[in-house]
């Protein structure tokens, strides 16, 4: 279907190409026999993953696409909202009837596999509403730039997750006491097209795993996961970073020691342990990995730019969360920070939801303003109001989110 309706999209004439991107193509004629202008071409690539065209492409060998924060203002996630990291190809053939998963490593007591149908009908199901942010979440505000995809702030998403508790399939399985990791293997391809290599294999500390919340989930939002979050079977692992919840499950490790697949290599995916100068890298010892998200939040309303009438109230609304911990305040401030006034902060729906704030702001006068929210955890941890100490990958940025209001 894709393949037709590009096809189609190179026969039709330059001012129905004009009418499909809204605006004059200049220099329109000199475009080659058959060109599909950019824009057209990622809309396209959009529709045919079950996107909402209006997401931004960063890359799209691995795909990488960001969710415009406006576009994030839904208390559960849908499918065509949500962000995509993945970091090798989408497996092009599913076979679901003859899928398995299968348990392995050093501190399982023996390899046993399972089928979907397996893992759906002897263990219980159960939902919970799940919060994955991207690690890179922000990189782009870092300066100097740090290395990777130059995200914003719309790599994250809360969607209800339903499938098994991993630590239930663990429990089956039967593991050793040295067990220190779980390990994910997915089938998705490498880059290189090198069948031998794992685009990414990353783990959670055996803790993590044993966790109510961790799912080796099947369904999203009620119905079959997408192809491009892990469908048929992933690994879901809120407050972690989403790397962590592996797509296309195929395989489990148990390790007796820290899981060693690709990406868990430094500095994928680490931070310092001690402050680095700006631009600078610092040795692997000085180097951990990421484990729970750093508090933060977002004004998903109204998208930043908004005009409103002096006189007129502004609601504000929108999502924080804070990794494995609670947030407890959520608090907006109209004054470049100066001083700060608290929001109306929902519960969490479950351990790992974000938690939904709203507001409503007066405005002494005319003119622009900046609306500022800073979340704060159950440990007494606020967002930075500027980007925090510079990494070589860029992560865990969570200072403050800024929208732009003119009041006239």
């Amino acid at each position: 279907m894709k393949k037709e309706r590009r096809a189609f999209i190179k026969k039709i004439g330059l001012a129905s190409l004009a009418s499909a991107l809204g605006a004059e193509i200049v220099f329109g004629n000199n475009m080659p026999k058959g060109y599909v202008p950019v824009l057209l071409e990622e809309q396209e690539s959009l529709k045919s993953l079950g996107k909402d065209p209006a997401l931004k492409v960063l890359n799209d060998k691995p795909w990488n696409v960001e969710t415009p924060i406006h576009l994030l203002d839904d208390k559960i996630t849908p499918a065509e909202k949500m962000f995509i990291r993945n970091n090798g190809l989408l497996p092009e053939k599913i076979d679901v009837s003859n899928w398995t998963l299968t348990i392995k490593g050093e501190s399982v007591e023996k390899e046993k596999s399972y089928t979907l149908l397996e893992l759906k009908s002897k263990f219980k199901s159960y939902t919970y509403q799940l919060t994955l942010e991207c690690g890179g979440n922000g990189r782009s505000e870092f300066y100097p730039p740090a290395e990777g995809n130059q995200w914003g702030q719309g790599a994250v998403s809360c969607a209800t997750w339903t499938g098994i508790r991993l630590k239930d399939l663990l429990e089956d399985v039967g593991i050793k006491n040295d067990a220190v990791y779980v390990g994910y293997h997915g089938s998705d391809t490498h880059l290189s097209g090198d069948p031998s290599k794992e685009s990414i294999s990353r783990g959670i500390p055996i803790s993590k795993a044993r966790q109510d919340e961790t799912l080796l989930a099947f369904q999203m939002n009620g119905k079959d996961i997408p192809l491009a979050h892990g469908h048929p079977l992933r690994l879901v692992a809120g407050g972690y970073p989403a790397s962590v919840s592996g797509k296309w499950l195929k395989a489990i490790s148990i390790r007796n020691k820290v899981h060693d697949g690709s990406k868990m290599e430094s500095p994928s995916y680490r931070v310092p342990i001690e402050p680095v100068e700006p631009g600078e890298r610092t040795s692997d010892d000085n180097m951990q990995i990421i484990e729970s998200m750093p508090v933060k939040s977002l004004i998903t309303f109204p998208k930043s730019g908004a005009e409103f009438s002096l006189g007129k109230n502004l609601a504000i609304k929108g999502h924080a969360w804070a990794g494995e911990k609670e947030v407890t305040k959520v608090a907006y401030s109209i004054d470049f920070g100066t001083t700060w006034q608290n929001c109306q902060l929902d519960a969490p729906v479950n351990r790992f939801a974000w938690q939904h704030f709203k507001a409503n702001i007066k405005f002494p006068k005319k003119g622009y303003y900046e609306v500022w929210a800073m979340a704060t955890d159950d440990q007494g941890r606020s967002q930075p109001m500027i980007v925090p100490g510079w990494n070589p990958k860029g992560y865990l940025n969570n200072a403050c989110h800024r929208i732009a209001v003119k009041v006239i």
